[in-house]
């Protein structure tokens, strides 16, 4: 692959550290190797999302030695997604790509990665299919992986895996917040954006420890919930809100035609004292089933009013290419 300007560089690699500055020089070694090897042009972006060691000294040397390596360093703790997408705000390469700082992801795969995008892809995820992790990791994110395939319709084998790349576009579309970084090809994949992934090497961790406990799938599925929202029903909320108030308005009356149906043959058969409506389960609990579902109606009917008076700067539409006579419309001007 032929050079092109340093100033411009191909590849960038965006790489969130939080206490890891033992693994950061053979990191920076392993990534320089590959990189060379292939005569691809790089940069890589060190995230210091608030370490409490020595990894920002580290990055700053490394910048020292090396000019292609440039660090950000926050105030603060911030979580994973906020350090991706500060490394993206600086990304200019033409594909990013993203991995751990713990050494687990090799290097090596990144031509892989590259090559799996010039098939056509815009987001290539890595899937660890043999893991050198404990069962009470590698359990949870199996369960987590399948219910992130069945809900959202990207089936990817490892949503979790840090080592993805992506075409640099998709982040003026996709924005990240929370927890949301690994759901970046999902979020991706509704805007149109092509999803593929490659089995990739994974290591032992070398150094350190890992930074995410069982809190993280309590949060993943949250998230989860989030996503699905926002992927399948941003643009018409009470599609969602209001056919789950229908459902349950549905269900409220159902139950209290029946308990109705069932009184009127008492009342019939001479058998009044028999059958009183406050007895029954079933009156208190089609009575709620109404309830709800007219509060959720509601809801769904205010969302959609937000949704309209908001009037995101983002389209409800991606556009891959257009022809040479129509260009980009101009963004927005911002309110004096």
């Amino acid at each position: 692959m032929d050079f092109i300007d340093p100033k411009s560089p191909k590849i960038s690699i965006v790489v969130p550290v939080y206490n890891e500055a033992e693994s950061l020089d053979l990191l920076h070694a392993r990534i320089v190797e590959v990189i060379r090897s292939h005569q691809l042009t790089y940069e890589i972006l060190l995230v210091d999302d608030g370490s409490s060691d020595d990894s920002w000294p580290k990055i700053e040397a490394l910048h020292n030695v090396d000019p292609a390596v440039h660090g950000i360093r926050f105030r603060r703790n911030f979580g994973k997604a906020a350090a991706l997408a500060a490394g993206f705000d600086q990304a200019i390469g033409e594909i990013v790509i993203t991995m751990d700082a713990d050494l687990q992801d090799d290097p090596q795969e990144i031509p892989n990665l590259i090559a799996k995008m010039n098939d056509g892809f815009d987001v290539v995820s890595g899937w660890k299919k043999i893991r050198h992790d404990p069962w009470h990791k590698t359990l949870p994110s199996r369960v987590f992986n399948f219910l992130v395939g069945w809900t959202t319709g990207v089936p990817l084998h490892d949503h979790n895996c840090g080592l993805k790349a992506y075409r640099r576009e998709i982040f003026d579309e996709v924005q990240l917040y929370g927890e949301m970084h690994r759901f970046v090809p999902v979020l991706a994949a509704s805007r149109g954006w092509k999803v593929g992934e490659i089995i990739v090497q994974h290591h032992p961790r070398k150094f350190g420890y890992s930074k995410y406990g069982a809190k993280r799938f309590i949060k993943g599925l949250l998230d989860l919930i989030t996503v699905y929202f926002l992927t399948g029903f941003r643009q018409r909320p009470q599609h969602l809100l209001g056919s789950f108030g229908l459902i349950c308005l549905s269900i409220g009356f159902i139950g209290l035609l029946a308990l109705m149906s069932v009184w009127c043959i008492s009342r019939l058969s001479a058998q009044i004292d028999d059958f009183h409506l406050h007895k029954h389960a079933t009156f208190y609990l089609s009575i709620g089933s109404i309830l709800l579902g007219f509060q959720m109606v509601a809801v769904g009917i205010l969302a959609e009013l937000i949704t309209a008076i908001s009037r995101p700067d983002q389209p409800p539409f991606s556009v891959r290419q257009r022809t040479s006579n129509l260009t980009p419309p101009s963004p927005p001007q911002q309110p004096q």
